[in-house]
């Protein structure tokens, strides 16, 4: 089975051999976009011919005087990245990151599998072939975006500032959530949230329908609301006790502390304490758990750039003869069941017996009463 793949590249490889060269052509061109300043833009490109093409990027700016210059990886101060592939046929995609007006013109992807096509002195016998795509770079809009507090609810608004593309609509989200669209071409939207700002805090985002999308960004940041996983954890004494908190507010968690109640934080790897903690989750591993030393009260606390807060968790070491205290409480209870029979039949017994003499005594006075008969038989015989 293992041989069947090495015989098909085999036989692919000795019919290119045996085939005469076949031109570039492209199966797939880059396509034309618009981007925002500070935005990214991505062109992909692929060819096929025998021998496989070489593919290279070029760019000509929207100047008068301007003329196509080999584009590299890590040009434009590290913001070009070009990842090229060669493997029965060319694929190459270029990115370019925090875009600037001057990223604006023609991109073109040339491909060519001629031997000379990148002779220095000689010409190659068959030009190279092109694609070209162009980039528009537009002005990035001003947004002012505001979050207010009023009568139990945050209003979250942006406003378009300056010249802008045709609003078609807006939408606002929360990460990948729609929390509500419009069709409005105003260059004004709101957004309204009932309750609390601690339990609404997070990235927010206003989205402009334009071409290309307009987003602006709103933070509702809270200290720290921490819960704690199980407000109160079991563990059997000599096992390994794991007390866990979680936080789920924004911004995250620069920092946890683990406490025990009225004593000095815990050192992770001081002792039987190991904790780790990840972001918005911390855990307390106590090993070897002890009745007298561990049992308490344990505090989590969390701090990040706009205060603190903390949560509590109960730990309770049991015995390892906890375990057997059901067991026990059953076998109490059959040898209460059976001393309870064990009187009941005891008490019972000399009844029986009484019972048994009376039973014993009622033949005779059948017999009496069978001679009795018997006379007054004989005597009316007489």
């Amino acid at each position: 089975m293992l041989l069947t793949p090495l015989i098909s590249l085999l036989l692919i490889s000795l019919t290119r051999a045996a085939l005469p060269g076949i031109k570039a052509g492209f199966i797939k061109s880059p396509l034309s976009q618009k981007r925002l300043t500070q935005d990214s833009v991505e062109l992909y490109c692929e060819a096929i011919g025998t021998p496989i093409p070489e593919i290279q990027w070029w760019f000509e700016g929207n100047e008068p005087n301007e003329t196509y210059a080999q584009l590299w990886d890590g040009a434009r101060q590290d913001r070009v990245r070009i990842n090229a592939t060669y493997n029965l046929h060319s694929t190459s995609t270029i990115s370019i990151t925090n875009l600037t007006g001057d990223d604006s013109g023609t991109y073109e992807c040339r491909a060519s599998n001629d031997p000379d096509r990148n002779h220095l002195s000689k010409s190659p016998k068959v030009k190279w072939i092109r694609s070209q795509a162009n980039v528009f770079v537009i002005e990035r809009p001003e947004i002012k975006a505001q979050v207010t507090g009023d009568s139990g609810k945050l209003v979250l608004t942006c406003n378009v500032t300056g010249q802008h593309l045709p609003i078609q609509g807006h939408e606002w989200m929360r990460g990948d959530k729609v929390l509500q669209t419009d069709a409005d071409a105003s260059a004004f939207t709101s957004y309204t949230i009932e309750g609390k700002m601690e339990e609404h805090s997070g990235v927010y985002e206003c989205v402009y329908k334009t071409n290309p999308a307009i987003r602006g960004h709103l933070n509702i940041s809270v200290p720290p609301q921490v819960t704690a996983y199980k407000k109160s954890e079991h563990g059997n004494e000599g096992d390994t006790g794991v007390l866990v908190c979680k936080c789920s507010s924004f911004p995250a968690v620069t920092s946890w502390v683990w406490y025990k109640h009225g004593q000095e934080p815990i050192i992770n790897g001081s002792g039987r304490y190991i904790i780790k903690s990840s972001g918005n989750k911390t855990e307390l591993r106590i090993l070897k758990l002890n009745i007298e030393e561990d049992t308490g009260d344990y505090h989590c606390n969390a701090t990040n750039a706009y205060g603190q807060g903390s949560a509590t968790v109960s730990l309770r070491v049991r015995s390892r003869l906890a375990a057997l205290w059901p067991f026990l409480g059953i076998v109490a209870e059959v040898l209460v069941l059976v001393t309870i029979i064990f009187i009941y039949e005891k008490r019972r017994k000399p009844d029986e017996v009484l019972d048994d003499d009376d039973g014993g005594s009622a033949p005779l006075k059948s017999n009496a009463t069978n001679h009795k008969d018997k006379n007054v038989r004989q005597r009316n015989a007489n």
